[in-house]
Order: C-alpha cells, then structure tokens, then sequence
C-alpha cells in the first residue's frame, strides 16, 4: 500500500462517502415530497437498499460488473466476494483494485433507490427488496459492465463520465415501466397533491449536490486536474439548471417555489452526470439550463396525457435528463480535455461520438425496459403480487408495512 499515492486514496475514499451520503439525502428527497403516512416507507425504500446493495456487490456484484467478460454484457464471478489480494491487486489502477470496489459500490447503492420514488406509497415492501435485488443483477451490473467493465458500450466507443447511462437513464427508465406495470395510486388525478415537507426536500437535494462532487469529480479517478474540472461543471450545472426551472416557474405560475428550487438543481446534477469530464465549462451552463424546460415539459405535460403514476417523477427527472444528458455529451464533448473520448461533439465538426450516444441511450432503454419486466414478473410470482392492499394504503404503508409513525405528535393521518 506505500506505493500508492495518498493523494488519489484520500481523495477516492473521500468521493465514496460523498457518495454514499446520497442514499439519505435522496431518502430525505423522496421522503419529503410524500403523504406524512407514508414518509417511514420511502425513507426505508432507499434506506434498506445501503444493506443490500452493499452485501450483493461484495459477493457478485463487483465481479459480474468488472471481472472478465462474456459476450460485452455481462463479467463472471470470478471474484466472488472480492477475492482478489486486496491490499495489493490493481488490476484496477485508480489508485487500486479494492479502493476502485469501494467507489462503484456507492453507486450501486444508490442507482436501485432511484427507482423506489416511481412507485412510492403503493408497493409492498417484501416486493421491493426482491424486485431491486433482481434488478441490480439483471440491470445495474450489466450497465456497469458494458460501460465501465470493457463490455458493448465501451467498445463502441460511448461515453459516460459518471453515470447517464449506468444511472440515470437505466433507472429513470426502469422506474417508468415499473409504475406503469404496479398501476395508479388510489386517488391518483382525483385529490390536491401537496408534498408533507418541504424542508425535507431541499435538506435531501443539498446532500444529493453536495454528495454529487464525489459522484461527478470522484469519477476522475484521482486527485488531479480532471477532478477539479468535473467538480466545477457538476456545481455549474446545477446552479443553471436551478435557476432555469425557477424562471419557469415565475413565468408560468408567477411565484418561485423551493421544491422547484431543489427539483432544478438535481436535474442539473443529473444532466451532467455523463459528461461532466468531457464538455468544457461553458457547455454545462447550457446543459442544465436546457435540461429544466425538457423535464419541466415532461412533467407537466406528457405525464399528465399518458396519465402514469410516476410518483416523484424519477422517469420526468432522472430518465429524461440523463437522455439530455448523454445527447449534451454527445454534442460538446472535446478530446482536450479527456482523451479518453476518439472524438470531439458535434459542435465541433464531428459527429462519430454524437451518433455513438444515440445509440448508448437507446441500448440501454431497452436494457432498463426488458430488465424490468424480467424482474417484475419474477417478483409478481415470488411475492403473490407487488401492490398493496387499498385499505393498507387508505392507512399509509408507514403503519401497514412497518407498524410506524413518523411523527407521533401528530393524531391526524393526512
């Protein structure tokens, strides 16, 4: 281990636990945007996945995702439960081979969670810890795998600086489906929604941005040039994007909210995701000023005419903006400043990697798509059904699920 530089340890350990603090900050996210009923179950929703996914990625997980290959979509168990000299193996250089284990294994955490806000206050929980634990094997470490691992999508020459693809999109993707297979809330369309807590929301979207530099910046792989270039893109983009949605907001309902506040910096975060180490600066404004009125459009208009329960919008934000995402990358994308890119955006002359990022977006809807459906009807059959009873959601699955109250001090169940 003295052959390491300390600097890229101390910073990749860093960017793990900037990462990890995400799950809670996407639990209070979520949580916050819900009935008070029903905060304990989305809390737990992201809450419990930090077990489960972090167990499954030491046992199969990490090796499926980035040992061997096998057809470029998927590795082998070859290093079940990280058996590999962890002291010493860097088959993974950055800055060793378990360090790089510990990073990606905060994303797997946290890319399953995404999901849960699609579905919140109507499935069982039983269901959703054996649809994400299938869904991590099915979905996430293929994804990994075929953009990070060697597999498809690396060989095709695709990008995804920290996650559009692997992320954003598989989740989002999948969340859409699985809403529309799990079926409406009871009152869906019919009662005035209002979120319990709004301080919640924007406690869960500072620790989502603050945890994101270890996300985007971290994915530079060392404490280096590169890191400083995507941490300043990552805020950039977040704070253009924050204050798009927000002037949206004045001109359409002519008042600012928080929740649009902290929904519009989490896009942003989003939308640079995937090219956070590849476009110039300059470009993130664009992105995450661009990426507000896409979602925004998704959200208030084409939810309401198909009439699906995305819950908490995850398809309209993290779907949709993780698209934007991988097209922006596709567009401003420069060889100069990550050669690991064979080619400049289309704004620059050439359009081989924009056509590239096309594709990546859609082999990956179509992995999140068929991924889903796999994992739902196996959990359909293991589970006798996904959806709560109506009387356990008349009830908040807060007490129906886990027999507890958020807020005691309250007697009224909204």
């Amino acid at each position: 281990m003295n052959s390491l530089n300390s600097g890229d340890v101390a910073w990749m350990l860093t960017s793990s636990a900037l990462v990890l603090i995400m799950t809670p900050g996407l639990a209070f996210f979520y949580g916050g945007l819900v009935k008070r009923k029903n905060i304990v179950n989305t809390i737990m929703s992201s809450v419990v996945l930090m077990g489960i996914a972090s167990l499954l990625w030491v046992l199969i997980g990490f090796s499926l995702s980035f040992h061997g290959d096998n057809g470029g979509i998927i590795g082998d168990p070859g290093w079940f439960c990280l058996s590999f000299d962890t002291l010493h193996d860097t088959t993974f250089a950055y800055p060793n081979t378990l360090i790089f284990a510990i990073f990606q294994m905060m994303f797997a955490i946290i890319t399953p969670a995404l999901i849960t806000g699609a579905i919140a206050e109507r499935m069982k929980f039983s269901s959703l810890v054996l649809f994400t634990t299938l869904w991590s094997v099915i979905v996430y470490y293929p994804m990994a795998h075929m953009v990070w691992g060697g597999g498809l999508l690396y060989k095709l020459g695709a990008v995804d600086f920290a996650g559009g693809d692997v992320v954003h999109i598989s989740s989002g993707v999948s969340a859409l489906v699985l809403a529309v297979l799990l079926g409406k809330r009871k009152n869906y369309g019919k009662a005035a929604y209002h979120p319990h807590n709004v301080p919640f929301v924007l406690l869960g979207a500072a620790l989502l941005w603050f945890g994101w530099f270890g996300f985007n910046a971290g994915s530079a792989l060392g404490a280096n040039a590169l890191a400083a270039h995507a941490f300043m893109t990552t805020n950039t983009s977040a704070a253009a994007a924050m204050l798009s949605w927000l002037l949206i907001e004045v001109v359409k309902n002519g008042k600012p909210t928080l929740v649009g506040a902290s929904t519009g910096l989490v896009i942003g975060l989003v939308a640079i995701t995937p090219g956070a180490g590849f476009v110039p600066v300059w470009a993130s404004i664009i992105t995450g000023a661009l990426v507000s009125p896409i979602c925004y459009f998704f959200i208030t208009a084409v939810k309401p005419k198909f009439g699906y329960d995305d819950a908490l919008d995850v398809f309209g934000c993290h779907g949709v903006g993780g698209i934007w995402g991988g097209v922006a990358t596709g567009l401003f994308a420069r060889k100069s400043i990550n050669p690991s890119t064979a080619w400049n955006g289309l704004v620059f002359g050439e359009y081989h990697l924009f056509v590239r990022q096309l594709a990546a977006v859609g082999i990956t809807i179509c992995v999140a798509v068929c991924g889903t459906l796999i994992a739902y009807g196996i959990t359909m059959l293991v589970t006798k059904g996904i959806k709560v009873p109506l009387k356990s959601e008349d009830a908040g699955l807060d007490m129906s699920e886990h027999g507890e109250i958020a807020y005691p001090a309250f007697n009224g169940m909204d």
